[in-house]
């Protein structure tokens, strides 16, 4: 079965983690947990890493345990400017190359995604943005997360790359059958691929593609 979609994480996958994204939105993640229940610093802190780990975001652990507003919730938590974002030409180059269609599956929200796709000036190659919202709030690493980006896509496990920062999110999406790219994790995590950055991307899609035996993308060599 050929390779059709390659399905990219958005926050700390396409942009480096020094750029301070996660660290503010975590941030913020433990300010409203403050300003709405009525927890001290460090309760919020405590309670936001417990439900990531549990759930897999904060938000998800809110939403079940707390009556979150969770568009409020959303809202909040990306409100602060991009500004150590900053357009990739070289990333914008290795998209424009790369063969398949390109979709954006994220435990964010679609404006989050459109924000920083925007501002590292590689909104155009993406043609689908699957976000939390389009997942029924349910986040990666849970299986249906993964099962209902297939069906949005109307894809087969088999048809998908996923090119990921994180090791427990890429497990699921091997388990049903995906190619999984591990982009600057844990090197113990399990993965089809492992590359320190997303510009190591290309020669790691190019032999994905020859192995399927596939039209492999054109390389200036």
């Amino acid at each position: 079965m050929s390779i059709r979609f390659l399905l990219f994480d958005l926050d700390e996958t396409l942009y480096p983690r020094d750029a301070g994204v996660m660290q503010e939105i975590g941030r913020l993640i433990r300010r409203y947990i403050v300003q709405e229940y009525g927890a001290t610093p460090e309760e919020a802190d405590a309670l936001a890493r417990r439900y990531h780990q549990e759930y897999g975001t904060s938000m998800r652990g809110l939403l079940l345990n707390h009556n979150l507003d969770v568009d409020r919730f959303l809202v909040y938590v990306h409100d602060f400017p991009l500004d150590l974002l900053q357009p990739n030409c070289e990333l914008d180059a290795l998209l424009a190359r790369l063969p398949g269609e390109k979709v954006i599956f994220t435990n964010a929200d679609r404006p989050h995604a459109e924000r920083v796709l925007q501002r590292l000036d590689i909104r155009r190659h993406f043609g689908r943005i699957v976000d939390v919202v389009a997942n029924g709030y349910v986040p990666k690493p849970h299986l249906s997360a993964y099962t209902n980006c297939l069906r949005l896509l109307d894809a087969q496990p088999a048809e998908c790359v996923l090119i990921e920062d994180t090791g427990r999110n890429l497990a699921p999406a091997k388990q049903l059958g995906m190619t999984t790219v591990l982009v600057d994790g844990n090197p113990d995590d399990p993965a089809d691929y492992k590359i320190p950055t997303i510009l190591e991307l290309g020669p790691v899609v190019e032999a994905i593609f020859r192995r399927q035996g596939d039209k492999v993308m054109h390389t200036d060599r």
